[in-house]
């Protein structure tokens, strides 16, 4: 089950044209393009006659064309023409969607249309900010189920063994984590001090020598991951609210939408507090990005596996509290959304 009264996003905005692009979302199969003045469209793919994918059609105007008999669907849904017949049939129509671009991505609504709220998408702090620079991040599909990118993202120890080329340094292995959640989601957070700076951020601070690090690891429901890397000189870190001038801060946003039960859109960007024009500095942190997010892909992929054909039973450790206590929130979201569903049928 998935919580569906939520934004997830079906795909970027730039893959988005007048052309028929088919995506699938919580297990549905939908159909997006763009009008002729460039308002994105989602509808249910597959024509209420014989169920033949609208997405094998064409684009009239508009509209959808069936690539069958030539049914034609605009952004309601509704059926706006029928050639073999005069009559326009009462049930021909199909599932419309609200979406929405913003931050260089669709966003589908996937729940009740009349609940559809734009001010409720994640808002990107620092995106107007003239000394904030900003990478567009990438994308990948990964075969595993979206909860076990929830728990990874809500799981700093992981880079120690996963990441030893990147993200991985002294501390990362070993140092206690607190714990916070709230009514949007779980934050899992430390900080180190005195270590190494790590491989992946080395040239990319603005000081020298040994740094104090904060790792924060923030997942809100249902499935949005943001993730803060702070560094600070060593003796100087502690309070992420009240940082010294040269310190480097990262962010991480990671928007993950379960394409279905085994598999998941991954889609990532990037913001940092210096370099703000430098293309060289952006293309250098998303392509470090991507080859440490592939690195998780393996993982995760081959832990979905295993869990889905264990033999023997599996534990958890200590550090995987922030990530049942996700799961645990979640699922409790999804009851409610189920029962008052159920209430008002």
């Amino acid at each position: 089950m998935y919580l569906r009264n939520t934004w997830y996003v079906a795909a970027r905005s730039g893959d988005i044209g007048r052309n028929l692009l088919a995506v699938k979302v919580l297990g549905e199969k939908i159909v997006v393009y763009r009008e002729e003045g460039g308002a994105p469209v989602a509808l249910e793919d597959a024509c209420p006659h014989r169920k033949l994918p609208l997405s094998m059609g064409r684009l009239q105007g508009d509209a959808i064309v069936c690539g069958y008999h030539g049914l034609t669907f605009g952004r309601t849904g509704l059926c706006l023409g029928s050639p073999t017949q005069a009559r326009i049939p009462s049930t021909a129509k199909v599932r419309s969607y609200p979406v929405v671009d913003r931050w260089g991505m669709l966003w589908i609504w996937m729940g009740e249309p009349a609940l559809a709220n734009e001010s409720k998408i994640l808002h990107i702090d620092n995106s107007d900010n003239p000394r904030w620079g900003l990478s567009h991040g990438g994308k990948m599909s990964c075969a595993c189920n979206y909860l076990y990118l929830t728990d990874n993202l809500l799981d700093p120890s992981h880079v120690a063994w996963v990441h030893t080329t990147s993200f991985a340094a002294s501390g990362t292995e070993d140092t206690p984590l607190q714990i916070k959640a709230d009514d949007e989601g779980v934050i899992v957070s430390r900080w180190m001090k005195g270590r190494e700076v790590p491989p992946y951020y080395a040239p990319l601070v603005k000081f020298d020598g040994l740094c104090d690090r904060l790792q924060h690891y923030e997942v809100r429901y249902p499935s949005i991951a943001i993730n803060k890397s702070v560094f600070t000189p060593a003796g100087t870190g502690g309070d992420d609210q009240n940082l010294p001038d040269n310190a480097y801060v990262m962010v991480s946003y990671h928007f993950l939408t379960p394409i279905d039960d085994s598999h998941t859109l991954y889609n990532w960007m990037q913001n940092r507090n210096t370099d703000p024009d430098d293309a060289d500095v952006s293309a250098r942190t998303a392509a470090g990005a991507a080859n440490a997010f592939e690195e998780d892909r393996l993982v995760l992929e081959a832990v979905h596996a295993g869990m889905a054909n264990r033999t023997t039973p599996y534990l958890d450790l200590a550090l995987d509290a922030g990530s049942l206590r996700f799961r645990k929130g979640l699922q409790a979201l999804i009851d409610k959304e189920a029962a008052a569903h159920a209430a008002a049928a």
